[in-house]
């Protein structure tokens, strides 16, 4: 072994911050944002090596080296790179789910049903996904302005050419090619954030980049229905958002792209092979299990969002006077409930979680499964009140959102401060892809499944009734020629009730929509147990990818670059 080598092996040994720590310290240190905690931690114990042979120059290099801490103002190019990744992702999200805001227009353009409606989200996110970990090895690796925008670019080019295709085919397809766009951004923004900035800032930060996901989907719903209804086309919908995605692409050029690692003082951690980057990962138990729980945040938001409106639209005609309401009506009103639930929730989220850090410092995964064990009673009763009160049944769809929406920074902040710097991008891309692999690429196209099977069990038990009927019918037109004058005159008080039967009535539409989104509560139960699990596990692999991060400044100060894996 080299004799760098050797002075790097006792480096490591001789001197381990987090060994010498007591309980207290560890768990206090922990409950920060980033290693600045740890650092506190043990430089106010005064920690020296333990290898008594270390000569002077190396307790030299011991000494508390610079790290990030909490700082109070941000510059001004700061707030412009944070501004410009929550206008794309505003965007994003508002392209997303213009589509949901006329869906029903589209089913009737292209005389497809309720599973091909599905297919249309589905085939975006498929795309999306499977792209996700391509753009995450890249973006740990080369310029992360270059490939954003290169995304961005790809995805206003694909929604707008896909606004002209008139076979259902070529539609799914540029729908499908959407989907690779937008990959390549969700995957980096994120680790961008977190290269800026540490603790507090970076927790508020997160909040106004996830603050956009529901605001610009509820944006889609009414930028979608109001155009649609302007243009007198559902087309024109769809080409509204490429043009501000073309400003996007100008705007990114002029971002911060720092140095990976650069808020924490962690700039020195080598980049690792794909491979062990995974691998890292996958044995990383509170990344999994909270991307888990995720997964089924994602499931239910898919599902609610794409088949909301065309529920409550179908639920809300069944009441008498409703007769004249449109769909547009109802994506306007949904989006607006969107947005606000969205500037409630995803601020609420993270106050809770800075809150309660202060006496917990496991608190995050439990604010999120609270979240989701509220959201799911709300999700039910908004599902069986839009035959019944319009009020009623978007204030329950407006509470089961908020909760809902407490996860989304929450889990971004999860993410990262339990993986080091330089495993960021791969961690987001694998998390993009486990969600939405198992959550929103499937729920639109699973409710649309199950509610075509629904409609048609529903349709043959209206035959079997509507032929007992009948059958009932011609029994008692025999017995009425028998009839005396008294049975004739009670029958013509109390008559019987008349019975219609019709395939596809917006009563089998409603009920089979209704069942298929039942599902939703039962998901949200499993995620709020894999929030639970996760609870158990992550301070360790927080202080964990902390002290990482201080090795990798101890090493640098030694002049001795230290690869990840050595540290682990």
């Amino acid at each position: 072994m080299s004799s760098s080598s050797g002075s790097h092996q006792r480096l490591h040994q001789g001197y381990n911050p987090l060994s010498t720590m007591d309980n207290a310290s560890v768990a206090t240190a922990a409950s920060d944002d980033s290693v600045a905690g740890i650092a506190s931690a043990y430089s106010s114990q005064k920690l020296m090596p333990t290898d008594s042979n270390s000569n002077s120059s190396e307790e030299n290099m011991l000494q508390p080296v610079r790290i990030a801490n909490t700082r109070s103002s941000v510059s001004c190019m700061e707030w412009f790179t944070v501004g410009v990744l929550c206008f794309v992702n505003l965007i994003n999200y508002m392209d997303r789910f213009t589509i949901a805001g006329v869906l029903t227009d589209i089913q009737s353009d292209f005389k497809i049903g309720d599973d091909d409606g599905g297919l249309l989200q589905t085939a975006f996110v498929l795309s999306y996904m499977i792209c996700a970990p391509i753009f995450g090895y890249l973006g740990d690796r080369y310029s992360r302005k270059w490939i954003m925008a290169i995304g961005v670019l790809l995805w206003s080019t694909t929604t707008i050419l896909g606004s002209f295709m008139n076979n259902f085919g070529w539609f799914i397809t540029f729908r499908a090619l959407v989907g690779i766009g937008e990959a390549s951004y969700s995957t980096i923004a994120p680790t961008l954030i977190s290269d800026l900035f540490v603790n507090e800032w970076r927790s508020k930060m997160l909040v106004l980049f996830y603050f956009a996901i529901p605001v610009g989907s509820g944006l889609g719903y009414i930028v979608g229905a109001e155009t649609a209804a302007f243009a007198g086309s559902w087309r024109w919908a769809l080409r509204v958002t490429p043009f501000l995605g073309i400003i996007a692409v100008v705007l990114i050029f002029l971002i911060i792209d720092p140095e990976r690692g650069e808020s924490e003082g962690s700039n020195h951690l080598e980049t690792t092979t794909y491979t062990e980057d995974v691998k890292d990962l996958v044995k990383n138990r509170s990344f999994m299990l909270s991307t888990m729980g995720f997964t089924c945040v994602t499931f239910v938001a898919g599902a609610l969002a794409w088949w909301g409106p065309k529920y409550i639209y179908l639920g809300l005609r069944m009441q008498p006077g409703n007769e004249g309401l449109t769909q547009k009506d109802v994506s306007y009103q949904f989006g607006l409930i969107a947005m606000t639930a969205g500037i409630a929730g995803v601020p609420l989220g993270s106050f809770l979680s800075q809150y309660f850090r202060r006496t917990i410092p496991n608190c995050d995964p439990y604010i999120c499964a609270c979240g989701l064990l509220l959201s799911s009673p709300m999700v039910y009763l908004a599902l069986i009140l839009p035959r019944t009160s319009s009020f009623m049944c978007y204030s329950f769809v407006w509470l089961a959102q908020i909760t809902l929406n407490i996860t989304w920074s929450i889990v971004a902040d999860i993410l990262l401060y339990v993986v080091v710097p330089t495993r960021r991008s791969t961690a987001e891309a694998f998390q993009i892809l486990i969600s939405h692999a198992f959550g929103d690429a499937g729920s639109p196209y699973l409710v649309g499944v199950l509610s075509e099977a629904i409609k048609k069990h529903l349709r043959n038990s209206a035959h079997t009734t509507s032929a007992f009927v009948s059958n009932g019918l011609e029994s008692l037109s025999l017995s009425l020629e028998n009839a005396t004058t008294t049975e004739m005159a009670t029958l013509a008080i109390n008559p019987l009730p008349s019975i219609i039967v019709d395939e596809d009535t917006n009563l089998t539409k409603f009920e089979a929509l209704q069942y298929a989104l039942f599902s939703t509560s039962f998901v949200e139960v499993i995620g709020g147990i894999f929030f639970l699990l996760t609870a158990a596990f992550i301070i360790k692999d927080k202080t964990k990818a902390s002290q990482a991060v201080i090795d990798s400044q101890i090493a640098a100060q030694s002049q001795m670059p230290m690869n990840i894996e050595q540290m682990s």
